[in-house]
């Protein structure tokens, strides 16, 4: 099973009912290397799921320093898919291990990669 870390509105139950149809468990954990922007979403179903026109974006620096704080989940590889259709196109999911040592997805600024 993909595991997904979230640092924003993929965090709140109810996005996660709009789009996987449950509730997800998941464990606290920390990416280095990586410090949140913003970005504003446009898209309505977006927006209307989240309650928020504004989301947090990561942003790498290399500097193991910068710390996000969040929640990593195990989801199915469908419901993986359904992460990356929630996700507007400023977002791009690329692979990341966690200061925990897990090997995760995340979603980082597409414009940076």
């Amino acid at each position: 099973m993909p595991s997904l870390f979230s640092y924003g509105t993929l965090q709140q139950p109810s996005v996660q009912v709009a789009n996987f149809g449950r509730e997800l468990s998941g464990q606290p954990d920390t990416l280095q290397g990586y410090v949140i922007g913003e970005v504003e979403i446009t898209d309505e179903r977006v927006l209307r799921e989240s309650g928020k026109a504004f989301h947090p974006i990561l942003r790498y620096t290399g500097n193991a320093a910068d710390e996000v704080h969040g929640t990593v989940f195990e989801l199915t590889d469908a419901e993986l898919a359904q992460a990356d259709d929630y996700e507007v196109d400023d977002y791009v999911r690329v692979a990341a291990r966690l200061k925990s040592g897990t090997q995760c997805w995340i979603y980082a600024a597409a414009d940076e990669v």
